[in-house]
């Protein structure tokens, strides 16, 4: 064979930033980690809008006592005007061995305190969705940088090549769409491919997925053609052109999931004790889809919980709260359940959060306002130590008091669970050497098993 045609060759022509793991991934050998993985997927449930830890998993009694109140000596000032502080009104009962405090409004989720690491001292740096979601998903807020899902596809490669390595579950358009899951300038095969589960019918959902005019024969052969003429196209450029050697591997594999996207995608294969155990809601569908998805080795799972922003309640919080932990609750219980008994949990981490969460004072007299000095998170299976508490915040829930944990730390923390280390999973790009956590973060040892 041509050398320029060899896939070697073109992979040593594509930029010169890929490291031991992405050139790993992008040659389809098994990627060789920095160290010895705890976790080899990832389920992000992503609660789009941005929740109120107090209300779920960071009990404040003082919000009760000083209700209607801003205490002199406290700090509460916002961005925008706000009241007083506004009472939490979800009792608290320890869980589990551990002990872990956890909301009334999370019963099902509570049974799995010994599963859970509660991260109660987060921080980021915008109070705005559109920038606190880039921070959170792609690891900065500048635009056109490769997202969470994006590096870990590079860096680690995917078990099935008959499935992309980074699935998008959202039931509408979250705030800033598509540039949550870009690759920007990473290979273009490790972007998100993102679906809208409103409608379970595989052939709905991706009305793409088959092809019933031509046949799966007919298909080969004008794919093969095309395939030669991209190849030939690249050897003439010199291998250097990463946009259109993704473009090739994306074929492959839009090709190949004619058969396993089907089955898959298709929740009617569950039986319907499992249906039932997971509900029927939109983010119920999401969850038992993301199991689905990780157990036929898809890398990245990301499950938005719904349209828009459902998490920013700004006002009627409490009455929305109630609804939307009830939503939540009994699908993340059966999704930690089921993969605990398929054998799953112990190498996929799950990690639960938003975009940052809100504020303990009152807007509008009974909602809440978006808060990016101090948020709540969890993290379950994958190496993460469960039963824990990590971090505090301060007496409202207001501000990270301590062991303040940035999101650049929640990003570092993912990639140690999963064998990197975030310093060295790195891309050149324009002139310098480009991570998911920038020049920062730190894994705190108390999050992640010996």
């Amino acid at each position: 064979m041509d050398q320029h045609l060899t896939r070697r060759h073109l992979i040593s022509q594509m930029g010169g930033g890929l490291g031991a793991l992405g050139l790993a991934s992008a040659l389809n050998a098994s990627p060789t980690t920095h160290a010895i993985p705890r976790a080899r997927r990832v389920i992000h449930l992503f609660m789009n809008g941005g929740p109120f830890g107090p209300d779920l998993f960071d009990p404040k009694p003082a919000l009760t006592r000083y209700n209607g109140q801003r205490p002199e000596g406290a700090d509460l000032r916002t961005e925008r005007p706000t009241g007083g502080l506004l009472a939490s009104p979800y009792a608290y009962r320890r869980h589990g061995q551990s002990g872990l405090e956890i909301s009334e409004l999370l019963p099902h989720l509570s049974t799995h305190a010994d599963d859970l690491c509660v991260l109660r001292s987060c921080y980021t740096d915008n109070p705005n969705h559109g920038p606190a979601l880039l921070l959170m998903n792609n690891g900065t807020m500048t635009e056109r940088v490769p997202s969470m899902g994006s590096w870990l596809s590079y860096g680690l490669g995917n078990d099935n090549h008959n499935l992309p390595s980074y699935v998008v579950l959202c039931p509408g358009r979250p705030v800033r769409f598509s540039i949550l899951w870009s690759s920007a300038f990473l290979p273009a095969q490790h972007q998100g491919v993102y679906i809208n589960h409103s409608n379970l019918e595989p052939r709905k959902m991706i009305p793409w997925l088959q092809n019933d005019r031509v046949s799966i024969s007919e298909q080969r052969r004008q794919l093969d053609l095309m395939q030669a003429l991209n190849a030939e196209h690249l050897a003439s450029r010199g291998g250097a052109d990463v946009a259109l050697n993704g473009r090739i591997q994306a074929m492959e594999t839009a090709f190949r999931m004619q058969s396993a996207g089907t089955d898959a995608f298709d929740l009617g294969r569950e039986t319907p004790k499992t249906r039932e155990m997971y509900g029927s809601s939109h983010f119920s569908n999401g969850c038992l889809m993301a199991r689905r998805l990780v157990e036929r080795g898809v890398r990245f799972v990301q499950v938005y919980y719904g349209n828009g922003q459902p998490w920013d309640t700004h006002s009627k919080h409490d009455e929305q709260c109630r609804k939307l932990a009830a939503d939540i609750d009994r699908p993340i219980a059966a999704l930690l359940s089921d993969l605990k008994q398929r054998g799953l949990l112990e190498d996929t981490l799950v990690v639960w959060g938003g975009e940052f969460g809100r504020t303990p004072v009152s807007e509008n007299g009974n909602g809440r306002d978006h808060n990016p000095h101090g948020f709540c998170m969890f993290l379950a299976g994958g190496g993460a130590r469960g039963g824990v508490a990590y971090g505090q915040s301060d007496d409202f829930g207001f501000k990270a008091a301590v062991d303040k944990m940035h999101v650049h730390d929640v990003h570092a923390t993912i990639l140690h669970l999963l064998g990197i280390d975030h310093e060295r999973l790195t891309y050149r790009y324009a002139g310098r050497d480009y991570r998911l956590t920038d020049v920062h973060g730190r894994v705190p040892r108390a999050v992640v098993t010996a």
